[in-house]
């Protein structure tokens, strides 16, 4: 579906999760579809953020953007519990990926 559109788009979102309400589990199908998303950018030279929004935990957040996402949303992850010791988990594995 992206076919007509190359040229105008900078961002692509793709729900991990079925739209309607927080605290759901990841779709696996996901990391498949973002591979191919972000395999068909580099071959068509286009620079874009992939966008996943839906079930990121810190369990599959490294899976997630080792396979092309580098713009996260992590609701029920980050609001779970401790927020500030979240964040900072997340955040501890934000630097470790900049760094591989």
């Amino acid at each position: 579906v992206l076919d007509y559109v190359w040229d105008d788009i900078d961002m692509v979102l793709l729900m991990s999760v079925n739209p309607g309400f927080g605290g759901q589990k990841f779709i696996p199908s996901t990391i498949q579809k973002l591979k191919e998303l972000k395999t068909i950018a580099e071959k068509k030279d286009r620079i874009i953020d992939i966008e996943v929004d839906g079930g990121v935990t810190l369990d599959n957040v490294e899976e997630i953007m080792d396979a092309g996402a580098n713009v996260l949303v992590a609701g029920t992850s980050v609001f779970s519990g401790d927020i500030k010791a979240n964040v900072e988990k997340f955040q501890s594995i934000f630097q470790n990926a900049k760094t591989r």
